[in-house]
């Protein structure tokens, strides 16, 4: 059976940023009140005078540019998935904002709620399955899907059947009563360590014994089968802990410090963050946490870890103590909710840097690989918890997004990130890395070339500090990381390829961020491989449809766009992002369409679309179908002159239904200016 490692766990604030609006008070603090930098940018946003800013976190380039990670009040209640990015140039102008789930107004429709606060607790308490419970209600506004609403954030606290802590927030509509979303802020997911052989500590000596504590602060304590509390600080005469298993408590206690100490260590040189709240300051890790607890989990301000089945098998590896500390990380960034797609982005980015600490480690009993929790043997037959060249091997994660992903348990919807983290480092296919054998499929059938490990964690690290808010989608993770890896390594470079290649590889569809190219525009035309005849390049998508196969011809040339064509159901979409210059006084498409079907009569079963993607939003500019086809080629012209001064996004669609071919041929596109 396969179970998730609830374990690999989300912290309380990583939830709270959803449920609540702003993170839980840390080690770093809350965000700070409304300062003048914060007007000045409301301002500069033309966000309403009802709205109040409040800024989380600055990351600052090394050229001066600033991202400002905002949570906001609306008419003094907190906005629940109302919060920003806001990027500014060294000079203070703003080059980009990042709305959460693309919403800028947040106002609700009113502050007077007509569903008392006690029966909103009410409907909240019954979601819960949670012993000795507790709960509190809150006024908010909610703002992560639909049209903004005034609800309240019920919060449900106690204690599970499986001893694991619960914190059940429950949004519920103000005006209706109805359930909006309900989900928990804790997720079930020199000494001898049990996983890791024999390790070097930074303990340190207070009072002539050793503490399994270092000097940032990064320290271990012993629940002793307790399920509450700080636990009792480790302590040892003469600085050499357990004995690599389970007869010396001490063991797991050295596995979780050398875990916590280790990613303190690679998220400080690899990523130059200092530590979960990035301010120089270690975490409290607790072991032995109730009896045969088979978990681990953050939440907020600590990791904590059960003995697994027996009490045999401590969730202490590194891998799954780098993954806890994760969580803190993404709840102290983007604050990912443990819900829909942005849930499953959540355990991915935790597995992904799990699996960066084991790598950057490079510990001879514990090698650096693609496998989750291959240690603790929490399934009982020696596999690991998760693979991420091939996430579905385990039984029940999925290897490509579907519009279905965000309905899965974020430990399953996580299986797509993993996925393209896999192939954007290491590349499709059959190999052997570090004595362990991948054999990673793509989803489209293209073959994909990796970037490299080290590089595809810095994209995914920015996108997550940089780019992505509470509620942010697959679809979202590829625009940014796209726009990350062109930031860090250039439009053209090899990292911007391989991971756009990856997200088209498990079947994320292109957005507006493309990566550049190296065949530039021909003449005055901004499309780059206008006629298809360089192959699949510049023109990003579904792998095939670019093709000189001889099935359809070309209009000038070898290759062209075939879409279609299959007599099965089918969606195929390519794309190409260009910049439109400022300065023009028109812009015009053009392409040249071949059709033909072998469908009949007036009813419309296949259609191709012609788009303009201008951020999220998306244009149809025409819809051609199985109707009326037209085996001569016929040049389509469409004015785009509203989109200068914009990067867009050209985009070929088509859906075809279960039978009887149509075939779409586009060739000889343009997009000129005068």
């Amino acid at each position: 059976m396969n179970r998730p490692i609830s374990g690999l766990a989300l912290g309380v604030a990583v939830a709270a940023a959803l449920a609540a609006g702003v993170p839980a008070a840390t080690a770093a603090g809350t965000p700070t009140a409304a300062s003048a930098g914060a007007d000045q940018d409301r301002t500069a946003l033309g966000l309403s005078k009802d709205d109040r800013l409040l800024a989380r976190s600055v990351v600052t380039d090394p050229d001066g540019t600033t991202h400002t990670r905002y949570e906001r009040t609306w008419k003094g209640l907190r906005v629940v998935g109302g919060d920003l990015v806001v990027e500014k140039a060294k000079d203070g102008g703003v080059e980009a904002v990042r709305y959460n789930a693309n919403r800028k107004d947040v106002a609700a429709r009113t502050t007077t709620p007509d569903v008392a606060e006690q029966e909103a607790v009410a409907t909240g308490e019954k979601r819960s399955a949670a012993r000795g419970e507790k709960s509190e209600g809150e006024l908010v506004v909610w703002a992560a899907s639909g049209e903004p609403r005034l609800a309240y954030d019920v919060l449900t606290t106690g204690v599970l059947a499986d001893q694991t802590p619960s914190r059940l927030h429950t949004i519920v509509d103000a005006e209706t009563g109805a359930v909006i979303i309900s989900f928990d802020e804790v997720v079930k997911g020199t000494g001898n360590s049990q996983y890791s052989g024999t390790v070097t500590l930074s303990s340190t000596s207070s009072g002539g014994t050793w503490q399994l504590r270092d000097s940032l602060g990064n320290h271990t304590t012993d629940l002793n089968g307790a399920t509450s509390g700080m636990g009792t600080q480790f302590t040892d005469a003469d600085n050499i802990w357990g004995n690599g298993s389970t007869t010396s408590r001490q063991t797991a206690g050295v596995d979780a410090q050398y875990g916590a100490e280790r990613t303190y260590a690679y998220f400080n040189g690899v990523h130059g963050r200092a530590g979960i709240w990035n301010n120089g300051t270690g975490a409290r890790s607790r072991v032995h946490y109730g009896n045969a607890y088979v978990n681990a989990f953050w939440d907020g301000t600590q990791m904590t870890y059960g003995d697994g089945a027996g009490n045999a098998r401590p969730l202490t590896s590194i891998d799954v103590a780098a993954h806890e500390m994760s969580h803190g990380v993404t709840e102290n960034t983007a604050n990912l909710v443990y819900s829909g797609e942005a849930g499953g982005l959540n355990e991915a980015t935790s597995d992904i840097f799990g699996a960066g600490v084991e790598f950057a480690n490079s510990n001879s009993t514990d090698v650096g690989d693609y496998l989750i929790g291959e240690k603790i043997n929490i399934n009982g037959n020696g596999s690991p918890l998760r693979y991420m060249d091939q996430p579905s091997k385990d039984g029940a994660s999925q290897d490509c997004w579907t519009t279905n992903t965000k309905n899965l348990d974020p430990h399953y919807s996580s299986g797509p990130l993993n996925h393209w983290f896999y192939l954007a480092a290491e590349g499709s296919g059959a190999k052997t890395i570090n004595g362990v054998a991948y054999n990673s499929p793509t989803c489209n059938g293209s073959t994909v070339t990796g970037a490299g490990r080290t590089n595809i964690e810095k994209v995914w690290y920015r996108t997550l500090a940089t780019k992505l808010t509470s509620t942010s989608t697959y679809a979202a993770a590829r625009n940014g990381a796209i726009a990350s890896a062109k930031e860090l390594y250039g439009s053209t470079s090899a990292t911007c390829t391989a991971v756009a290649a990856a997200f088209s590889a498990i079947n994320v569809p292109a957005g507006s961020e493309t990566c550049g190219t190296t065949l530039p525009p021909t003449g005055g035309n901004l499309l780059g491989n206008p006629g298809f005849e360089s192959g699949a390049t510049v023109w990003t998508g579904t792998s095939g449809p670019i093709t000189n196969n001889t099935g359809r011809p070309a209009r000038t040339g070898s290759w062209k766009l075939w879409l279609g064509g299959n007599g099965s159901t089918t969606t195929e979409t390519v794309n190409q992002s260009v910049a439109i210059p400022s300065t023009v006084t028109s812009a015009t498409l053009t392409f040249w369409l071949r059709t033909d079907t072998a469908e009949s009569g007036s009813t419309v079963y296949d259609t191709m679309r012609a788009q303009v993607v201008d951020g999220s939003t998306v244009t149809t500019l025409a819809t051609y179908s199985n109707v009326g086809t037209n085996a001569t080629y016929t040049q389509k012209s469409f004015d785009l002159t509203a989109y200068k001064g914009r990067t867009v996004t050209i985009r070929f669609t088509v859906s075809e239904d279960s039978s009887l071919q149509t075939s779409f041929v586009v060739d000889d596109t343009a997009l000129t200016t005068s």
